[in-house]
């Protein structure tokens, strides 16, 4: 499902907005995957969110983030952004960095957003960032945001949802194949590149694939690749 307006191209892996599947609006508790392009000084300008808990990865360019709590930065690749709407927040989402450091940007920014349901509704909404550019540069598996606890001693930023953690490779033709989480739900989506996922053949630069009750297989580069791994231990509406 696309959505192409003049200053917009987005893909949407699960039902969005007017593009409505009834056999297609989530796995697990992911909601939302979204891959977007938006051009130079424009955006998404201010609109409500409620009882989600919200991602943002940048892949190029950069996002300049505000809402009402107060926050305003600029979101680039190896940031990572977590929102929590909770009782309701409202934000806008441009590309229109140059207002905030003085420098003219004429680039798209290419960036994807992903809903996740918290474990409770009504939560008071917050956010949070934090640069991991360093941790990427390894190659392997780095866990980008997360409610599990499992992972707490080594998550970048918490989300609330004691189910659910997302993970980022960055990789190029020498890294080592990284192998996924076993999990009830994984998805599985490359944010660029094409990589050969063990058992399921070759995925490139907007695939995704959605797993039940799996892990373990490997994931290998052909080249440069960046892959994002949504990692679940339950599903919308329980079990």
């Amino acid at each position: 499902m696309k959505t192409r307006i003049p200053w917009l191209d987005s893909k949407h892996s699960f039902s969005f907005g007017e593009h409505y599947d009834p056999d297609n609006t989530h796995h697990g508790l992911l909601l939302v995957n979204n891959e977007d392009v938006v051009l130079p000084g424009e955006g998404f300008d201010t609109h409500p969110h409620r009882d989600m808990e919200i991602v943002t990865w940048v892949l190029g360019g950069s996002l300049v983030h505000q809402d009402s709590l107060g926050h305003n930065g600029v979101i680039y690749p190896g940031l990572a952004q977590r929102m929590s709407a909770g009782t309701g927040i409202m934000h806008s989402e441009k590309n229109d960095s140059w207002r905030l450091d003085g420098k003219s940007h004429d680039e798209p920014v290419h960036f994807v957003q992903m809903w996740v349901v918290p474990d409770e509704p009504g939560v008071d909404p917050g956010y949070q960032q934090l640069e991991i550019d360093d941790e990427l540069a390894r190659g392997d598996l780095v866990t980008v945001a997360s409610g599990l606890p499992r992972y707490r001693d080594r998550t970048a930023i918490a989300i609330n949802s004691s189910h659910a953690a997302m993970h980022v490779a960055r990789m190029t033709a020498d890294s080592p194949a990284i192998t996924l989480p076993d999990a009830p739900y994984l998805h599985v989506f490359v944010a660029s590149g094409e990589v050969d996922v063990e058992g399921l053949g070759t995925l490139s630069q907007g695939d995704a694939i959605r797993l039940t009750r799996s892990g373990g297989q490997s994931i290998r580069p052909h080249g440069d690749a960046e892959v994002l791994v949504w990692e679940m231990h339950a599903r919308l509406g329980g079990g």
